[in-house]
């Protein structure tokens, strides 16, 4: 799936003047949402499966009266009306209760769609990415396990578990291997067909609006091959978007490309940049802001069981994964972190135990081995409520708690584990314009990108949209439904509804 000879044509000719027309859609980023919408843009239509019965019965009652009509089709606000589940979008609801009707209740009913091929209701889309399709999931270690259970994390028509039983193998507790999911990602693409509109290997550099007059009406008949699909291009529209970027081709080097676009997707998720502390001594070379360096240095032999204790700053679920790869190894850790450990907010308060059991061990530590009170778990001290001020050339740490008073410990090294933010740098002013608050940077769980709930398209660019974190969708199951409402507006554009 790394762009093809005619792909290499298109993507290298001269920026200025290309001669092309525009392509109704490019999507950036090629992880779980960016699939899910190339699999709906692909002309694969999703309707209410006569005679199945959802245990929702007004929503029942909304799909029998128009079983012949699509889902895309259809009033999304209507249907979604009423739902309530663990997302605040209604579409994200909508379309995880239709694939996964009685999930949240333990039940395994099958799902009330049924998928139809239309392949004149495709809509010609490009999807870029940096790596192999999956997005950031072929980042995260092969042997974690994810926080949802595996079948929340399967796409459209294709259960996760049915896959997984072709390899024989079960789940884990009902969740699945980070590795797991990559590999089923990119086998979603080849299973569907999808691999001609992927173009992996690709790095966006700019998004901008550019007069639609500067290009020129010729077809761009190289852009996807036996595509029966006609697309009814607005000859009125005045501005399109320019994408500019590079490819890596097989010897390494960098090829610019330019594509011009009615409609853009942003689908690039968050984790591209870890949340630094801001702190002294923070860029210094013992102090790391992702787990895997803490898998570098345990294979390297330069932490281990004689070590200096290593610092984890955080109380995420990513920390959480640090400490028990720690615990395994028995390397002594210190644990800081600015919460209480029975706020509420902290994400092992919101965790069933018995689904859970690893990160209920965690919290326990966190609870029961803090530096005032020793308790039963060797190798670890927590120091809830406290924050650090900065990490010193000797490798010595200086920790201040909720009162005012500070600690000083030395490490070997420190992980930094407190999130990620996107990196938007593609946009203009870093996208901020876009965020729900324009006055600070997106960050998905506290300023996401401010788009339509029923068309996710971003409420201060029109043909822009945000799908996945980006617009505050930060599981699976729930990115889906923004996929649905990008594919149902995009359609809608295209005059691509049937009468």
């Amino acid at each position: 799936m790394l762009p093809d000879r005619k792909m290499h044509a298109l993507l290298t000719r001269p920026q200025n003047k290309s001669g092309f027309k525009p392509l109704p859609v490019v999507i950036i980023g090629n992880g779980p949402s960016g699939i899910c919408l190339s699999y709906l843009l692909s002309g694969y239509i999703p309707y209410f499966k006569r005679d199945s019965l959802h245990p929702h019965p007004i929503l029942q009652r909304k799909l029998e009266e128009a079983p012949d009509v699509s889902i895309l089709d259809q009033d999304l606000e209507y249907l979604s009306e009423g739902l309530e589940g663990r997302s605040h979008s209604p579409v994200a609801l909508l379309f995880d209760t239709l694939q996964r009707p009685d999930t949240d209740f333990g039940g395994t009913a099958e799902s009330v769609l049924t998928w139809w091929h239309e392949t004149e209701r495709a809509v010609p889309h490009l999807v870029l990415g940096r790596n192999a399709p999956g997005g950031a999931w072929h980042f995260i270690e092969g042997s974690m396990v994810t926080l949802s259970r595996g079948e929340w994390m399967g796409l459209p028509d294709l259960p996760f578990k049915d896959w997984l039983k072709q390899k024989r193998r079960g789940l884990r507790n009902n969740r699945a291997t980070a590795e797991d999911i990559a590999q089923y990602y990119q086998h979603y693409v080849v299973r569907k067909g999808l691999q001609k509109n992927f173009r992996c290997g690709t790095v966006v550099t700019s998004v901008r609006k550019v007069s639609a007059e500067s290009i020129s009406s010729h077809a761009q008949k190289d852009l996807q091959e036996n595509s029966d699909s006609l697309w009814n291009f607005n000859e009125r529209s005045t501005e399109v978007f320019q994408v500019d970027g590079f490819f890596k081709t097989a010897k390494g080097d960098k090829e610019p490309f330019s594509i011009y676009a009615e409609n853009v997707v942003l689908a690039t998720g968050t984790y591209d940049s870890p949340t630094w502390l801001g702190v002294k001594g923070e860029n210094l070379s013992y102090v790391h802001h992702q787990l895997s360096a803490l898998e570098e240095a345990v294979k390297n032999n330069s932490v281990g069981i004689m070590s200096d204790p290593v610092l984890i700053v955080g109380a995420g679920l990513t920390a959480a994964d640090a400490i028990l790869f720690a615990h395994h190894c028995n390397i002594p850790v210190i644990h800081v972190f600015r919460r209480r450990v029975t706020d509420p907010g902290l994400i092992f308060n919101q965790l069933p135990k018995m689904m859970y059991p690893e990160y209920h061990k965690v919290h326990q530590m966190m609870k029961e081995q803090s530096a005032a009170c020793a308790g039963p778990y060797e190798r670890y001290v927590s120091l809830p409520e406290h924050h650090v001020l900065s990490f010193g050339k000797d490798k010595k740490c200086i920790f201040q708690d909720k009162n005012g008073y500070q600690k000083v410990y030395k490490i070997s090294m420190a992980l930094v584990l407190t999130g990620s933010n996107p990196n938007l740098s593609f946009l203009p002013n870093n996208g901020i314009d876009l965020a729900m608050d324009s006055g600070q940077p997106v960050n998905p769980k506290r300023n996401p990108i401010d788009v339509d709930p029923f068309s996710y398209e971003c409420t201060q660019e029109k043909g822009l949209y945000a799908l996945g974190p980006l617009a505050g969708d930060n599981f699976v199951r729930f990115v889906q439904g923004g996929a649905l409402a990008v594919a149902s507006s995009l359609l809608k554009k295209a005059n691509k509804n049937p009468p």
